[in-house]
């Protein structure tokens, strides 16, 4: 019985013991002192996806991924870099799938224009459809 126990417990326990044992990044959860700066990261944050949830925001999301961006985000706010410039580096470093905010790509160019000529395929459809009506 105590066999059973002892194994028991070394299952329940293992898992525990393969948490990382890395301490967090020093801006994970950290606000920046200056309140403009702060302002400017936060603005910031909730336009990067994170890339581990990928449905949250990098400032709404606890992954470690996550605290590990925001961090990156606030040092170099804190060293004078530019929120855009710093969106050019995360989507240079993890592509432009990071960014909520779309692109205008000439490759996407079609996924932007198939609503617009979908519509209007559809408003052709019914003038058809009430021309044809009104003749019978």
């Amino acid at each position: 019985m105590r066999l059973i126990f002892a194994l028991l417990l070394a299952f329940l326990v293992t898992p525990l013991s393969a948490q990382t044992a890395l301490p967090p990044a020093p801006y994970a959860d950290r606000q920046i002192a200056d309140p403009a700066l702060e302002r400017k990261a936060k603005a910031l944050m909730e336009t990067i996806r994170c890339l581990t949830c990928q449905s949250q925001s990098i400032a709404d999301s606890g992954a470690s991924m996550a605290g590990d961006m925001r961090s990156q985000i606030r040092e170099r706010i804190m060293a004078g870099e530019q929120p855009e410039a710093i969106r050019s580096w995360l989507i240079a470093r993890y592509g432009d799938w990071v960014s909520y905010e779309p692109t205008a790509a000439p490759i996407l160019w079609p996924l932007w224009a198939a609503p617009v000529l979908l519509l209007g395929l559809g408003l052709m459809l019914l003038r058809g459809r009430i021309k044809q009506r009104k003749r019978a």
